[in-house]
């Protein structure tokens, strides 16, 4: 209690304004005994009577603040001492009252800010440690592919190594390529330049590009549709219309057909690839939009797990939504879905 009262004492403003109330009424006092004409101890007591309540009170009034005061301090030691959850209890009506009102504000945003810079940092681990690891599975093929055309005798075997040298090159710019797409995403830096274009245009490009490895690994690709218009960036949709058309072809076995159609239904363009292909395991089918994911049933070691998560964001860009439906060893179907504007 002594410490309180000397701990309230040690504000200046306080005592200072303790000492002008005794004052003044100490001259109040002085003052009634003066004009009364005559000395009277009974009410010269009186005064300072009321003087010393009027004084208590102002004392416990300070009190009281400097007790809420001091808790409130020690919430901000907790906060600041890790304790992200805590907050300035502020239940009442008052100035002080909204003082620790913004103080809870400021500590949300702050816990905010760190949550995202942790999850940011996490992201950061994660992503470095996934480029590390695509990155090094072809660079030590590279190091192997170089160590075998030095040792090689007949430009047969050179020409062999080479090619396969040029296959892990493609695949380390492949990587890059993406990764820097999906980083300037995820910073905002892609401004998509939106168009009313037809699709049957767009799905030209795609047969045209993709028809010769088609032909080449023996396998058939259908299209199908009108022309059908969309709203879109062109050349980003077809670059994640041609994502998705090559991860069908990687897990798709010779012989295989890969079929692609789009139809209008309503207020609704509906875009399918559909292929016979190995399919995915059902443990996997959450998990396939997800950054340098890599099933541990599945047998393809040449994607990078880059190619869905970008065509993803490319058609959530563009509003749309995607979505996979697949049985195992028996083919997967890739359905998009974009909304008509009524103006369209």
């Amino acid at each position: 209690m002594v410490g309180d009262g000397m701990r309230l004492l040690a504000n200046r403003y306080i005592r200072r304004f303790l000492l002008a109330v005794a004052a003044v009424l100490l001259v109040y006092a002085l003052a009634i005994q003066f004009f009364s004409g005559r000395f009277s101890i009974s009410l010269l007591l009186l005064s300072f009577a009321a003087a010393g309540a009027l004084l208590t009170i102002c004392i416990c009034y300070f009190k009281k603040q400097d007790t809420i005061i001091e808790q409130a301090k020690n919430q901000i030691t907790q906060f600041l001492s890790g304790q992200r959850d805590k907050r300035i209890d502020c239940d009442e009506e008052g100035e002080i009252y909204c003082l620790f009102q913004s103080i809870n504000t400021l500590a949300a945003i702050l816990k905010a800010q760190t949550e995202r810079e942790k999850q940011t940092n996490d992201f950061l681990k994660s992503m470095i440690s996934d480029i590390s690891h695509q990155v090094k599975t072809p660079l030590s093929a590279l190091g192997i592919y170089n160590e075998l055309i030095a040792d090689a005798d007949n430009m047969e075997d050179i020409k062999r190594f080479s090619d396969a040298c040029a296959t892990e090159l493609a695949r380390i710019d492949t990587l890059i390529k993406n990764l820097l797409i999906l980083t300037r995403m995820d910073a905002g830096a892609i401004t998509f330049e939106k168009h009313r274009e037809n699709i049957a245009e767009m799905m030209d490009d795609l047969k045209q590009r993709f028809s010769c490895r088609a032909e080449l690994e023996k396998k058939e690709l259908r299209f199908a549709g009108e022309n059908e218009m969309l709203i879109c960036d062109a050349e980003w949709m077809t670059e994640a219309f041609g994502n998705i058309l090559k991860n069908a072809l990687d897990h798709t076995s010779e012989g295989g057909i890969i079929s692609v159609e789009w139809k209008k239904s309503g207020n609704i363009m509906n875009v399918i690839f559909r292929d016979n292909g190995s399919g995915i395991h059902p443990e996997d089918l959450g998990h396939i939009f997800k950054r340098f994911y890599r099933s541990r049933f599945s047998k393809d070691t040449q994607g990078i797990g880059l190619g869905l998560p970008l065509a993803k964001n490319i058609i959530e860009a563009h509003d749309g939504i995607i979505e996979v439906d697949s049985e195992l060893g028996r083919g997967t179907a890739i359905f998009i879905h974009f909304l008509i504007p009524t103006d369209l």
